[in-house]
Parts: C-alpha cells; structure tokens; sequence
C-alpha cells in the first residue's frame, strides 16, 4: 500500500509558490530543511493541502496576536475614517485616495507603507493628521 494513500488533496511545489507567493526553489528549499509539510515522491515534492493550511491558519493566528499586542493609542486628535477611492504608485511614494463622508482626502506616504500595510482600493483606513498648521477657509 503506498504511503499516500488515504491521504487528502496534495499540492505541487508549483501551487505552494502561488499560494505563498514564493519561488519554486525556495519553496523546494523549504521543504527540504522541514520548514514546510511535506513528502518526496520520486524527484517531485508534494505538500498535503491540509497540513498546509493548518501550518498558515497557525502563523495567521500568531501574527494576529503579535499585532494585537504591538497597537498603540496616540496622541493625534485628528482621526478620520474613509474609504479607500484610488492608489496611484510610483517608484518610491504612492498617492493613496480617501473617501472621508463625500470629501476626498489625498495622502502620499511611502510605496513600501503601502505594500506593508497592504491598502488595497476599497479598504476601510483611517487617515491621522498631526500638522502644526491647519489653515481654515471660508466657503
């Protein structure tokens, strides 16, 4: 009887990469040093789907804990929540559209901040403000 199986869906070392957003190689390297649930099939690596997804459910859910303990109150009073309309990237900033109740906020902030936080268009932010100037018009 082969030790697969009985076994559940497996994946490709082609599909982990997608998945994760890895190289072939490096997801092959993973598999190697037992990073990675995985079994050797002849020259073919194959990852138990379950296992797998068990393995990301884990890291999510640790990351998730991290990032509970990292929040931080602040001291800036001017909060302001929107909606994300547009991000326009260029090779170091990006401008990042809000949509604060109908008004348009534009921020440029880093491209790597951008990626990082991963603002996507339609993402609920908030937009802090902390400036020593605030100029005040009359319509």
């Amino acid at each position: 009887m082969s030790v697969l199986a009985g076994a559940g869906r497996f994946l490709t070392a082609d599909e982990v990469g997608r998945l994760l957003h890895l190289h072939v190689k490096r997801v092959q390297a993973l598999a190697r040093d037992g990073s990675l649930p995985a079994v050797r099939v002849g020259r073919k690596w194959l990852f138990p789907q379950e296992n797998l997804l068990a393995m990301l459910q884990t890291a999510r859910s640790r990351a998730n804990a991290v990032e509970e303990d990292l929040s931080v109150e602040i001291s800036a009073r001017n909060q302001l929540r929107g909606k994300v309309t547009a991000i326009s990237l260029g090779g170091v900033m990006a401008e990042v559209r809000l949509d604060v109740d109908g008004q348009e906020l534009v921020a440029v902030i880093t491209r790597a901040s951008t990626e990082r936080l991963g603002i996507k268009v339609g993402n609920e932010v908030v937009a802090i403000i902390k400036a020593t100037e605030v100029m005040v018009g009359i319509p």
